[in-house]
């Protein structure tokens, strides 16, 4: 898949208008302008940022329940996925809260000025997130962050009751869900990833301490 083929296909999953890929487009431009200085993404990543980023972020939107009223995206690094998430809800699901959650605070600036850059509204929050102090979400999204097992130790303090987590996941996603099996209980459905051919999407309900 080349770059223009990525971008037909975020509009094809999250139907889209051209005004919120124009957005995108946006913050393309900017994660090239400062990527030099920040090292946001790897060089060879951002070759390919349409597939490897955008794509692969924007293919958890369609998994997003209609009635969500708050995301939480963690380790939010440059902004994927939940920056990526609160462009397509500005025109899809407006009433959506967003909160994004980075340690990094030179990644933080970089995102507050892609979202003012683009006209979006989306709170960032620098923080390590065993420390940060926001509303539970009834969705918690991550990427490339930590293992599974990890991930469900932060549930208890982010994710409200009866929530989802939608997490992009690598090749030994299979091996992680057994891993977690181990102290957590929860029900798993796992989907083919738009953009990395061994990557999955989970989608985690029903998380609770294991007995």
């Amino acid at each position: 898949m080349n770059e223009a083929q990525a971008k037909e296909r975020i509009e094809e999953l999250t139907n889209v208008s051209r005004e919120t890929i124009a957005r995108l487009e946006t913050y393309a431009d900017l994660l090239e302008r400062w990527n030099p200085k920040i090292n946001l993404v790897s060089k060879t990543t951002l070759k390919e940022k349409w597939v490897r980023h955008f794509l692969d972020s924007a293919q958890i939107w369609p998994h997003v329940p209609e009635n969500a009223r708050i995301l939480t995206d963690i380790g939010s690094g440059a902004g994927f996925a939940g920056l990526v998430l609160a462009v397509i809800a500005a025109e899809k699901n407006p009433a959506l809260k967003v909160q994004l959650v980075e340690s990094d605070a030179r990644k933080c600036a970089f995102m507050r000025n892609a979202a003012r850059e683009m006209g979006i509204s989306v709170e960032i929050h620098n923080a390590r997130i065993e420390s940060v102090d926001i509303p539970k979400a009834d969705v918690v999204t991550a990427r490339a962050l930590a293992s599974l097992t990890e991930l469900l130790e932060f549930t208890p303090k982010i994710l409200a009751e009866n929530g989802v987590c939608l997490f992009l996941k690598g090749e030994a996603y299979v091996r992680e869900l057994e891993s977690a099996r181990e102290s957590w209980d929860f029900d798993a459905q796992t989907y083919p990833s738009a953009s990395h051919q061994l990557g999955i999407l989970a989608i985690i309900t029903g998380i609770k301490h294991g007995q």
